[in-house]
């Protein structure tokens, strides 16, 4: 799952990639503006901390999200073919808001996040609208030729997503079935993906009430509340004096701003969960490893997450909350005490379950 950073000229799109990623590239490297990097974050989780803890396995594997640095975005990016193709490959997009003062970094006019996410909200829509009005020309003719019952159903989708963007909103907004979702995913629609509203502030001596405040103080509240959205708020200079750090500095330069974790750790967090994603674990001596899968997968498609033999030949998957199994202090006392349990293929399974797959392979 892949998300991409996009935002407008000088808001600290590629020093957050470069953080997030701990991706080394040289100041030649961002030189193309329309060349896309890749790199891959750690998803932090406390709760595989603690099972690593209790197991003290040869190897912790967290769960990972990868991040896409696109460039600036506007209307004449939005024309070029290379630009355009790799936002569309992206899952969900990450749109970097410059809401920090620094008078040796240009900005054309005053600090307005809330501005900036209605320009490039319109330029998605107007990208997207330009697809949807090709393709029902084309729906047009052909029906003229033949009606079928999918061209039909796709016709009236793409006449009700036209008219949802013209009424100015995006289609991350619009309700669809299941079926109506596979039946425009080949479009890639640029306002149809998730996005994170990402403040970067000014650095601050309260910093951790800012942070927290950002998203209120800059009006974003009701455009993160709204379907698919998000908002969180990071300062992008005192994460990249974090990155240069031990854990232990971090943490006491973290503890003189008022703060328990870092911005990038919760962007990370909240990146994963407008996804649509949860980790369930697997706990052992040799490993304890996070599993990604999409939020409502049951037992035996998280089985196929791990491999697809365990998929193919599941019998049952033997299930924990996390915290009980730390609890119990062991998988034998677990057993003993009846929280560890035996669950069917069907089972859904739940963000921070831990699961051993039964299986017949």
């Amino acid at each position: 799952m892949k998300t991409g950073i996009i935002g407008l000229p000088q808001v600290g799109k590629s020093s957050l990639f470069r953080i997030l990623t701990k991706t080394q590239l040289s100041e030649q490297a961002f030189a193309n503006p329309r060349e896309a990097h890749i790199g891959v974050a750690k998803v932090p989780d406390e709760r595989l901390d603690k099972l690593a803890a209790l197991y003290n396995p040869e190897k912790l594997t967290h769960a990972a999200v990868e991040y896409v640095d696109l460039g600036a975005i506007g209307q004449d990016a939005l024309k070029e073919t290379t630009f355009i193709g790799h936002l569309r490959n992206v899952d969900a997009l990450a749109h970097v808001l410059r809401a920090f003062d620094d008078p040796s970094i240009p900005h054309v006019g005053e600090i307005d996040p809330l501005r900036d996410i209605k320009n490039v909200e319109v330029d998605l829509m107007i990208s997207d609208l330009g697809q949807i009005e090709k393709r029902l020309e084309r729906l047009e003719k052909d029906l003229k030729k033949m009606r079928t019952p999918e061209l039909e159903r796709e016709n009236e989708l793409l006449i009700r997503a036209k008219a949802h963007v013209e009424s100015e909103k995006p289609l991350r907004e619009m309700e669809m079935t299941a079926d109506d979702k596979k039946r425009i995913k080949g479009f890639m629609f640029l306002s149809e993906k998730p996005i994170l509203y990402v403040l970067n502030v000014s650095e601050s001596t309260t910093l951790g009430n800012d942070l927290e405040a950002a998203t209120a103080k800059y009006k974003l509240e009701e455009v993160a509340s709204r379907p698919n959205a998000g908002a969180t708020a990071i300062c992008g200079k005192v994460e990249a004096e974090l990155a240069a750090m031990s854990d232990a500095d971090a943490a006491e330069f973290l503890s003189s701003y008022g703060l328990t974790e870092s911005g990038l750790t919760r962007l990370i967090r909240t990146t994963y969960q407008l996804l649509g994603l949860i980790s369930f674990f697997t706990a052992g001596e040799d490993e304890c490893r996070a599993w990604t899968v999409p939020f409502k997968s049951r037992a035996q498609e998280a089985a196929g997450a791990i491999h697809s033999d365990l998929e193919k030949y599941f019998i049952r998957a033997e299930t924990i909350r996390w915290d009980q199994l730390l609890e119990a202090g062991s998988e034998a006392n677990a057993r003993a005490k009846g929280t560890m349990r035996l669950e069917g293929k069907d089972y859904i399974v739940q963000d921070g379950d831990v699961m051993h797959i039964r299986h017949s392979g």
